[in-house]
């Protein structure tokens, strides 16, 4: 278990209750269940007291933590007879962007998610998360395939943005994110996002411009990482607790500015200390959703988008 910063006093208590028991593993005629035990009960109040009220800044902390499940977990868990699209037909295969054909508790889908990787040779290959125009480019071939088909599309978003670099502004990273964005706006069937870890800027935007966007509880939603911000702002990336205080980046703000639908409780410290829990719960608030949109044609489902985008915010401004 890889431990943040905030929760070093909980890593001092759970490491000497895992000691107790290791000695004990080593010593049979050693005794220490009783001190371990309560060990592991001063351990759970402590992880509730931290967990109970998380600053904005912490949110982002734990939204990052890299045990926390990501897309290509959920599409293992969650969705059968996966078939994976490649390629944009003009460049190359982003890997940091995943997408197929699907089924999703037996119903045909489209899901489409970023994908970070878990380690350092994952991660590289993934590009940690940060898609390049050729990723936006398969995105889009799958929302229309799914338009063409009549399929639901399910989008799982974790990206701390769209890759910056050269290259991509050379391909068109803007027109790439700005098309994908539209698409989202156009298809005429049911689309539902889940911000399972970091929702970045318009690098998030355009896979979550859906009928329905949900939040896993501890994960954050932006124009822009608190670091960013607090160095356009400030000039000093220290600044990131209070940058990350302004943004209103968590899902409990978010839901009351009306930018998203629904939050998604995870077990207690968090999805990385029980994934499949996390990923259970993720699996209901997508079928909740999907059967929020049945029935709608496709004309109501393209005006459902529209008027909730263009309402955006205005539920929070008197707050």
């Amino acid at each position: 278990m890889q431990y943040l910063e905030f929760e070093k006093p909980l890593a001092e208590i759970e490491g000497k209750a895992e000691e107790l028991r290791a000695m004990a593993r080593s010593n049979a005629g050693m005794d220490v269940e009783r001190e371990a035990a309560a060990l592991d009960r001063k351990a759970e109040l402590m992880l509730k007291d931290l967990y109970k009220d998380l600053s904005a800044w912490r949110k982002c902390q734990v939204a990052r933590h890299p045990e926390r499940p990501h897309c290509k977990d959920y599409i293992e868990a969650l969705f059968t007879e996966y078939t994976p699209l490649a390629g944009d037909r003009n460049f190359a295969d982003d890997h940091a962007v995943m997408g197929g054909l699907a089924r999703f508790n037996d119903q045909p889908v489209v899901v489409i998610g970023q994908e970070k990787g878990h380690d350092t040779k994952s991660r590289i290959e993934r590009n940690f998360g940060m898609a390049r125009p050729e990723g936006y480019r398969k995105a889009i071939r799958l929302m229309d395939l799914a338009h063409r088909f009549g399929l639901p599309v399910i989008t799982l978003v974790d990206t701390p943005g769209a890759y910056p670099g050269k290259g991509a502004e050379e391909r068109g990273q803007a027109e790439a994110i700005a098309r994908s964005t539209q698409k989202c706006l156009e298809i005429g069937v049911p689309l539902v996002s889940v911000i399972i870890g970091e929702g970045g800027s318009g690098g998030a935007v355009a896979f979550a411009t859906a009928n329905r966007v949900a939040m896993l509880e501890h994960s954050v939603y932006s124009v822009i990482t608190p670091e960013g911000c607090a160095s356009i702002l400030w000039k000093d990336a220290e600044k990131m607790r209070e940058a990350a205080e302004a943004l209103r980046l968590t899902a409990q703000d978010l839901l009351k500015l009306g930018v998203i639908d629904r939050i998604v409780k995870e077990p207690l410290g968090g999805a990385q200390r029980d994934p499949a829990a996390a990923v259970e719960a993720v699996g209901k608030a997508i079928e909740a959703m999907l059967k929020d949109l049945a029935g709608k044609t496709p004309e109501a489902l393209v005006k459902d988008r529209r008027q909730k985008f263009l309402g955006m915010g205005s539920k929070g401004l008197a707050a």
